[in-house]
């Protein structure tokens, strides 16, 4: 069920793992937390480098690191208790929050780059100039200043196949967050923190090669492709938007399978057997239905279809956002906002 030109659910790439690589390891893995730093690990970035400053993180040095840590997600997966452990150890609301956790978890634990330091802040005179997100040291011995990023954006400009999209096109659905802005605050801000004077005090001491490790989705209006805005990695992983009044026509012709994804949910393709979707309380529902869970929802709502393989369990088809009706031109507005 995914729109004209876009890849099946988490259809993207990742150096050093190979497209069907991907996706046998994501199939083989059950834990819903493992197969999020799986995906957090082997999915593609969601832009191509921006020279000079923003070059792209590679969680692995070389095929042998990619080898151990497929082979390190499948032990953590027969047993994802300490990982689990380390998860609820605080409570975790924000996407980000949860994704800085797994790519922590497997810097101490895993078999590729390790950690130095998470969330090193940066003060001068009293006040926070910002904060690292990761200093890490590969086994080549290289010394990183990794910045993470995990981003949902729509695009709300032209759909048309012959107009290329502008980064600014790509807004977040809550229309506080654009993707623009963002890549401009991690080149200008984020990145060079480690480079600054006042870094040299904080207790690592350097030269810390700076690197983005921007991961996330980009959701399409339904029947529109436009041409990537140039900035973008092709294979980045895609989505669906549609507004509540297109959402009966749109979801007549697919899956009678639907529920809402909450936030923490957001990475990697949902799958669930049956007998842990009934322990999770999961609940399926078909469209009318589901249409009527979002409804009092102010902004858009992201929801997933799902199909039934032949094990039984329910697999993620696609996912996308059910928008309000002026949602659209509120976000057209946004976006060309300067």
């Amino acid at each position: 069920m995914t729109a004209a030109g876009e890849p099946a659910a988490g259809s993207s790439g990742a150096p050093g793992v190979g497209a069907a690589r991907r996706a046998t390891l994501l199939d083989t893995l059950h834990d819903p937390a493992v197969r999020d730093l799986a995906w957090l690990l082997i999915s593609a970035d969601l832009l191509r480098p921006q020279p000079p400053v923003g070059v792209l993180a590679n969680p692995f040095d070389t095929p042998q690191e990619v080898e151990a840590t497929v082979d390190w997600l499948r032990a953590l997966d027969a047993a994802p208790e300490p990982l689990h452990h380390d998860l609820a150890a605080t409570r975790i609301t924000r996407l980000g929050r949860y994704a800085e956790r797994l790519l922590g978890w497997f810097l101490q634990h895993g078999p590729a780059a390790r950690l130095v330091a998470a969330g090193v802040p940066l003060r001068r005179a009293g006040v926070t100039l910002g904060e690292c997100d990761f200093l890490v040291q590969t086994r080549r011995g290289a010394r990183l200043h990794w910045e993470l990023a995990v981003k949902c954006y729509l695009h709300a400009g032209d759909g048309h196949a012959q107009l290329a999209a502008r980064l600014s096109d790509y807004v977040g659905p809550n229309l506080k967050d654009r993707f623009d802005l963002k890549l401009a605050h991690v080149l200008n801000h984020q990145l060079p923190l480690s480079a600054r004077e006042e870094f040299a005090s904080v207790g690592y001491p350097g030269p810390w090669t700076p690197r983005m490790f921007i991961k996330g989705w980009l959701f399409y209006r339904h029947g529109e492709t436009p041409l990537d805005a140039v900035e973008l990695d092709p294979t980045h992983a895609r989505g669906w938007w549609v507004t509540r009044g297109d959402w009966p026509a749109f979801a007549a012709a697919h899956t009678q399978k639907w529920r809402t994804l909450p936030r923490l949910e957001w990475l990697a393709p949902r799958r669930h057997s049956a007998d842990e979707a009934q322990a999770a309380g999961l609940i399926f529902v078909d469209a009318q239905t589901l249409a009527g869970q979002t409804s009092h929802q102010h902004g858009p709502a992201m929801v997933a279809a799902f199909t039934e393989d032949s094990a039984g369990n329910l697999v993620e088809h696609s996912r996308g956002f059910i928008v309000p009706d002026e949602w659209p031109e509120q976000a057209r507005n946004y976006a060309r906002q300067q």
